[in-house]
């Protein structure tokens, strides 16, 4: 499965489109500044049951169309490339199995590592383009022979919380025209150049849900999930019963149906004994936690403990703690202020300033 590409002089660019305005907006930049670009889009994995096949939201016939009209704009080849069952064993079983394991995954990580940085960019060298260009808004900046990643400049759209795994390979190769520019620039750009998407709204998480609604995806798959269970205090009382540890996420207020004098909210769920640990506000801010799976942007481990800020969540201010590292893979973070939700399974994302160190996964909570 290869990108046909032709090209004389120029040299030669991949660029991944979804047929929204931030891709296409990339595309538009690399074509005047003279590169020989090829637009692809990738056709993902959408469930299928209960009579009915959904659409992945990331490739819809309209998405698609959108991206082939941008591309015949520009002048560029586009191409469709299944993926899907690439997708559904990177994506859809990893999501699926966290959720068995009382974790609560993010899915666009794995997406970005196994299929986009992963699957695309192998596919893009191997077709002979110099790099993979998407609509990220992250930046990266090279030193000699040297790359960092760095948060995009509009912080409301930054997204390098989500490319923090990408390593030296990735980064050499691999460009993202947007970094330097706001939402707002990208689509004054877009209506600039009459592109059709000038005007699309943005993206959504969970691409593969047709209706978005993750708990119904999980109980038609996997009804034994949603088996009841105890609802305990910190103390081991039970309080009540839950209606499975999917419908729960740390930090979550509401849906307990637990008459108490003080609200209370999720501090753990645990899997191995189906049960949902609860609690008071206080009780649920957290002062350390273990990351494993950790990796560095240079690909070295820090011999010592350091100080940085940490981002436990993709929408989340980023904090000040202290890291020591435990192991080559692991991790401890302790927060200069107690955090709340610290939930298992999501990624923790260490950051000098604006410079991606690394991340990893959260593994507990104390």
């Amino acid at each position: 499965m290869m990108i046909e590409q032709k090209f004389g002089h120029q040299i030669p660019a991949v660029v991944a489109l979804s047929g929204g305005v931030d891709s296409a907006v990339a595309a538009a930049l690399l074509v005047e500044q003279g590169y020989a670009v090829t637009g692809v889009m990738l056709k993902l994995w959408a469930e299928c049951g209960a009579g009915n096949c959904h659409i992945n939201r990331c490739c819809t016939p309209a998405s698609v169309a959108r991206a082939g009209e941008v591309a015949a704009q520009l002048g560029i080849p586009f191409r469709l490339i299944d993926v899907q069952d690439e997708f559904r064993e990177a994506v859809v079983d990893y999501f699926i199995a966290e959720y068995a394991a009382g974790r609560t995954p993010c899915p666009c990580v794995p997406c970005n590592h196994t299929i986009r940085f992963g699957l695309l960019l192998d596919l893009a060298l191997r077709s002979g383009a110099e790099f993979l260009a998407t609509g990220h808004y992250a930046r990266i900046h090279r030193n000699g022979e040297q790359y960092s990643l760095l948060r995009g400049v509009d912080r409301t759209k930054d997204q390098s919380y989500f490319l923090h795994i990408l390593g030296q390979h990735h980064l050499a190769h691999v460009r993202f025209p947007l970094g330097e520019m706001t939402k707002a620039e990208v689509r004054e750009m877009a209506r600039h150049r009459n592109l059709p998407v000038a005007e699309e709204p943005e993206s959504q998480d969970l691409c593969f849900l047709g209706d978005g609604d993750y708990r119904r995806f999980l109980s038609e798959r996997v009804p034994e999930f949603f088996t009841p269970g105890p609802i305990r205090n910190a103390r081991g009382y039970v309080l009540g019963e839950h209606q499975g540890l999917p419908a729960y996420t740390i930090g979550q207020r509401g849906g307990l149906n637990i008459t108490a004098a003080e609200p209370l909210y999720v501090l753990e769920i645990v899997a191995e004994e189906n049960a949902l640990i609860v609690g008071t506000r206080e009780e649920l801010g957290r002062s350390t936690c273990s990351v494993d799976a950790m990796r560095y942007v240079t690909g070295d481990v820090p011999g010592a403990a350091f100080r940085a800020n940490v981002q436990i969540r993709s929408q989340a201010e980023a904090t000040t703690a202290t890291v020591t590292p435990l192991s080559e893979s692991r991790v401890q973070v302790d927060f200069d202020q107690p955090q709340r939700a610290v939930t298992p399974g999501q990624f923790l994302v260490i950051y000098n300033g604006a410079e991606v160190l690394g991340g990893g996964v959260m593994l507990s909570r104390h």
